[in-house]
């Protein structure tokens, strides 16, 4: 059996290399280099071509490089039958939560502000609001969300989770289905998209759900460029109603120097940078997949294909 390393336009040599010293003597291919597409049962990826999978008639297993897998399931020609598995990494969730508590303090403490103030040396006080009188929503609440949610209400925000099903989290209210989404929007004075892109998520921070939210609310997406209806949230940033946003992905990377957000002096911009895939720390997980799949036992962080995560 040969592993396929699948990664366009990536340094893969560290993934290599890391699953070679995991399991010695794993067949590892890198795509496209020359192999034989029969002997492949098992594949890595990060954002494949269309259509590449179906050539694998022995393909058994395709696990994400991150924790996203919407680069895969979005596949029309992904192979029936084929198991999905994503990254679940206690510092990956560490750092991604860790850069949602900084976009959060930087809009409190209007950190942006003034640095816009800065180049005209204008020097004008804004008062901040302190932690505990601001209402955060967080709207996804698998590990990482869940994990957000958490680090913010210790530092003593008051935190609310939208999610498909109930959540019990200590010191965070949890709103769930689309019952209650409307209650949940109506108490998120800062929003966090950290949704699973699925076909009922994609284009789901539109100006109907900003409508729903407090004047003067924030929004924040670090979950994918695919949930935010662009134009949507310019009309609303412009219309007063929403005091700006952070957004950390985008539906095209890098985002084109000519896009509207570059100019807009109430959106941040990050170069998709919440959190970043280390090879040497979600390489054992892979491996493990790896070796269960090979003993024929379950897997672990198995995707749940019809809901797409």
């Amino acid at each position: 059996m040969s592993v396929l390393v699948v990664a366009p336009g990536r340094d893969v040599s560290q993934w290599v290399e890391t699953l070679k010293s995991q399991h010695p003597g794993m067949n590892v291919y890198v795509y496209p280099e020359d192999h034989d597409t029969e002997e492949v049962e098992f594949a890595i990826t990060w954002k494949h071509p269309r259509g590449l999978f179906k050539n694998y008639p022995n393909l058994k297993i395709v696990a994400s490089m991150g924790a996203g897998v919407d680069h895969i399931t979005s596949d029309p020609e992904f192979p029936e039958g084929v198991k999905i598995t994503r990254v679940v990494d206690e510092q990956l969730t560490s750092d991604l939560s860790e850069f949602v508590l900084a976009l959060v303090m930087n809009h409190t403490r209007h950190l942006s502000a003034y640095k816009h103030q800065e180049k005209d040396s204008n020097w004008n006080v804004l008062k901040y609001c302190r932690n505990s009188d601001m209402k955060i929503g967080v709207m996804g609440m698998g590990v990482i969300g869940t994990a957000t949610a958490q680090l913010l209400a210790k530092n003593n925000f008051k935190v609310s989770g939208w999610s498909r099903t109930e959540k019990d989290c200590e010191d965070i209210t949890s709103y769930y289905g689309d019952n209650s989404l409307d209650d949940f929007l109506q108490e998120s004075e800062i929003l966090i998209c950290l949704l699973p892109l699925t076909e009922e998520t994609n284009g789901i921070l539109n100006k109907e759900l900003f409508e729903k939210l407090p004047k003067g609310a924030y929004v924040i997406n670090v979950g994918r460029g695919e949930h935010l209806e662009e134009n949507d949230l310019i009309e609303m940033i412009d219309s007063g109603h929403l005091a700006g946003a952070a957004l950390d992905v985008f539906k095209e990377e890098p985002l084109p120097e000519d896009h509207a957000f570059w100019k807009h002096e109430r959106i941040s911009i990050t170069p998709h940078t919440a959190s970043l895939t280390e090879a040497e720390s979600v390489v054992p997980q892979i491996v493990e997949n790896y070796e269960r799949f090979q003993d024929d036992e379950e897997l672990k962080n198995l995707v749940e294909q019809d809901r797409g995560y």
